[in-house]
């Protein structure tokens, strides 16, 4: 059993984002082997009865405020423009984060400190560097996404010029500290093969080979205990759903390019067709599709059920995007018939056709949404399969026994032990 210090971005409860899902099941795979301490940026929304729930998992639970202010904002952008460093990293350099850190090293003695996504990397290097007379703790970063990739597709879709030169600008710099960051962990996990070799990408050609022995891959994995398949409503008008969050820029994006692109499409097959778009904080763009007969915003719900249990079909039309979409082995879960992009669906094992229909551009994806609508016994069929093929292949219990092996090999060897081998 080993002394873990647990750094998240995010507070990893509830199960309401993708990034969350992944930290969570981590963590509670860990706590049963490990003392594990959390300590996690929150947000004002964040529950107390969140931070009780966590602390049935951990050892403790420590929190910090995430400040978030214009003028902030208007300091990161300085700091970063002349550092090179990332803006939304400097944004979030956060001096009580930074004070919670030190002292947390300094009280646990961490033998392990674990970093959940590349936001908190800086900050498992603050924790990772040793008191005088202390051995330096291994180090473990769990890289959600290849950042840099990740910005450079949003910026290849960004309309706006300006906004597209900042995305660019940020993919860049990107590049640079998740190069940095990758060669200062012992050990990094990346959830798709894709991931790690984007990421392999980074290292010079003669370190490549010896570079590869630090990644493994671990796909983000859910409960199938935990959630029942939704049983279909009575049927109504068809219904396409979109859930997720809506800060999150690619799905912005993919909701807009699907209500102006494929939406029309879809109804000069099916002229009553209605979109609903469930999720946190939509901005004033997405709130505007509302104007558009049959097409419904909702922001945050507390119940996502009577949405499930109304669609037709669930759309993930992503453009941009890296890692895995959570929200496609949600959908699996509740038993929803799932249409994706490539993109949206990169990452995961699916099968075509069985599990999960893919339309690669507007006129194809409407295709795919239409047989969904028309063909009961079809979209009977994908919704089983999915469920199924979430149970068999991406269960946590199973998967996530890998990292045991990561651990082990780090507090046995050190930075020089051999990767595991890739689990999905």
């Amino acid at each position: 059993m080993a002394r873990v210090l647990f750094l998240t971005q995010v507070l990893p409860y509830p199960l309401d984002a993708g990034p969350k899902v992944r930290a969570y099941h981590m963590l509670r795979h860990l706590s049963g082997s490990h003392e594990v301490t959390l300590l996690s940026f929150v947000r004002d929304d964040d529950a107390p009865s969140s931070i009780s729930h966590l602390r049935s998992l951990c050892r403790a639970v420590y929190t910090v405020p995430m400040r978030r202010s214009m003028w902030r904002n208007a300091r990161a952008a300085a700091k970063g423009l002349i550092t090179g460093t990332p803006i939304v990293v400097a944004r979030d350099e956060i001096q009580e984060m930074q004070a919670a850190v030190r002292r947390l090293a300094a009280e646990l003695a961490p033998q392990v400190v674990h970093a959940d996504q590349l936001s908190m990397a800086g900050y498992g290097r603050l924790a990772a560097t040793p008191a005088a007379g202390r051995t330096a703790p291994r180090t473990v970063l769990d890289e959600h996404n290849a950042i840099y990739l990740l910005t450079s597709r949003m910026a290849s879709v960004e309309a706006r010029g300006w906004r597209r030169a900042i995305m660019a600008r940020e993919a860049g710099a990107f590049r640079r500290y998740e190069a940095r960051m990758c060669r200062f962990y012992d050990a990094i996990l990346t959830v798709t093969r894709e991931d790690r070799d984007h990421l392999l990408a980074l290292y010079p050609a003669g370190e490549r080979e010896a570079a590869s022995r630090k990644f493994t891959v671990v796909p983000i994995c859910v409960d199938p205990a935990q959630v029942a398949p939704v049983a279909r409503a009575l049927k109504g008008p068809p219904t396409i759903l979109h859930l997720g969050t809506m800060f999150w820029p690619p799905n912005v994006e993919g909701v807009l390019w699907f209500a102006r692109e494929v939406l029309p499409l879809v109804r000069l097959a099916e002229p009553d067709a209605r979109f609903v778009v469930v999720g946190k904080n939509p901005p004033a763009e997405v709130m505007a599709l509302t104007a558009e007969p049959g097409v419904e915003v909702t922001g945050y719900v507390a119940d996502v059920a009577p949405y499930l249990s109304s669609a037709d079909a669930f759309v993930a039309p992503l453009h941009a995007g890296g890692g895995m979409r959570v929200k496609i082995l949600d959908a699996w879960l509740w038993g929803q018939p799932v249409v994706s992009t490539p993109i949206g669906a990169e990452g995961i094992d699916i099968r075509d056709g069985e599990n999960i229909l893919i339309g690669a551009d507007a006129a194809g994806f409407a295709a795919q949404v239409v047989r969904l609508l028309r063909d009961p016994e079809l979209n009977g069929r994908v919704r089983a399969a999915g469920r199924a093929w979430v149970e068999t292949h991406y269960a946590w219990k199973a998967a996530y026994q890998q990292v045991d092996r990561i651990y082990a090999g780090l507090l046995t060897h050190g930075s020089d032990c051999p990767s595991a081998q890739t689990v999905l």
